[in-house]
């Protein structure tokens, strides 16, 4: 019995110690994986932590907008904007692509706090970064101020209202104020003749009195010194040059025509002759769809009035075209002095020195004009 309890008991210890052994190394494992674990946990979140960044700051560079291929679309920020208002602008115009991206990248760079007013380009493709780094920076696309025919300073004010932020009250209320006009040394009736048509490149936002800082820099360099020196060999003053042309503009579209008219009524201002202009009357009227000027048109009382008053009217009577102006200081010479509508309504006139001559010319018109009617 000993020796079988001798040999037994070892054994027993033997199978102790080995578990005892293998639980130790168990545990030791378990503890190891365990630690794997949580280092690839730790890995894996760093690196979807990552990988989300990576897209966020992917998105900023990521192109977002859209237009018709090889087209520019245009938003307007005026005074009122608010960063809601810009959004839903470019929600309606479905320039944005992912619009949750632009606005947190806008807020990320505290666009919403520093909003500025202008007309601003989006491109096909153009990114967040590119659109938020304009619209902060003040990176605007130039409007094209297109100006042509215009006879009055109202009419002027809403083109200019039409085209610009800025209302056509407030030009309005600028071209008509006389502290604003005494620093150019014009008069409310010349102002219009610092706007020369012709397309001017400008920002949408730009401030009625630095438009009108513009435009007379325009007219300043407009009148160079050939065109000075062509206006004083007439006697006639830059504003009187145009003035008068803003006459032969309103007589005839034919280019031809025109350096004869100039002539013409430059005959009369040299010997005190009233121009006794048709345009004159009907500008003085006030209604620009008169066909054919009556006497009680040349009768009405007012300074615009050539058939009352001697001399240019105080101011042009419409903004006449570069083709006019230079019609007049390269006026063709004559001895004319009265001119007629031609019988054949082609636009074309019939000129004359004398009265009697003028007069053969008018019967002719009559004649065609009662044919016509007929």
């Amino acid at each position: 019995m000993k020796k079988i309890s001798f040999n037994f008991v070892p054994f027993k210890i033997c199978i102790i110690m080995k578990n005892n052994n293998y639980k130790h190394r168990s545990n030791k494992t378990s503890k190891t994986n365990g630690k794997r674990k949580i280092a690839f946990i730790t890995i894996a979140v760093l690196v979807l932590i990552t990988l989300f960044i990576g897209y966020q700051f992917y998105t900023y560079y990521l192109p977002n907008f859209k237009t018709e291929p090889g087209k520019s679309a245009y938003i307007y920020i005026d005074e009122e904007a608010t960063f809601d208002k810009i959004v839903t602008q470019l929600q309606e115009k479905k320039l944005v692509k992912n619009c949750n991206s632009f606005k947190r990248w806008a807020k990320i760079k505290k666009y919403p706090q520093n909003i500025k007013t202008g007309r601003y380009e989006v491109k096909d493709k153009m990114s967040n970064k590119d659109l938020i780094g304009n619209l902060s920076r003040k990176i605007q696309a130039p409007v094209k101020l297109k100006i042509n025919n215009i006879r009055t300073k109202e009419q002027l004010c809403q083109k200019l209202g039409k085209q610009l932020m800025a209302d056509s009250i407030d030009f309005i209320t600028m071209l008509n104020d006389n502290n604003v006009l005494l620093e150019y040394n014009v008069k409310k009736e010349e102002v219009i003749v610092f706007f020369i048509p012709n397309t001017y490149e400008v920002y949408w936002d730009i401030k009625p009195h630095d438009l009108l800082k513009r435009m007379h820099f325009e007219f300043k360099r407009f009148w160079n010194e050939k065109r000075l020196s062509q206006a004083d060999s007439i006697h006639l003053s830059p504003i009187e040059v145009i003035t008068l042309a803003s006459i032969v503009e309103e007589e005839t579209n034919l280019a031809k025509d025109k350096p004869i008219i100039a002539g013409l009524y430059l005959n009369r201002l040299r010997i005190n002759m009233p121009l006794q202009a048709c345009p004159t009357a009907k500008y003085a009227a006030g209604d620009f769809s008169l066909r054919r000027i009556l006497y009680e048109h040349t009768q009405i009382d007012s300074p615009y009035n050539t058939y009352k008053n001697i001399g240019l009217p105080p101011g042009p009577i419409r903004a006449p075209s570069v083709e006019s102006i230079d019609a007049v200081l390269n006026y063709q010479k004559s001895n004319y002095l009265y001119m007629c509508a031609k019988e054949t309504f082609n636009g074309e006139h019939n000129f004359a020195s004398t009265y009697s001559e003028h007069a053969r010319n008018a019967r002719k018109y009559q004649a065609a004009l009662s044919k016509r009617k007929k």
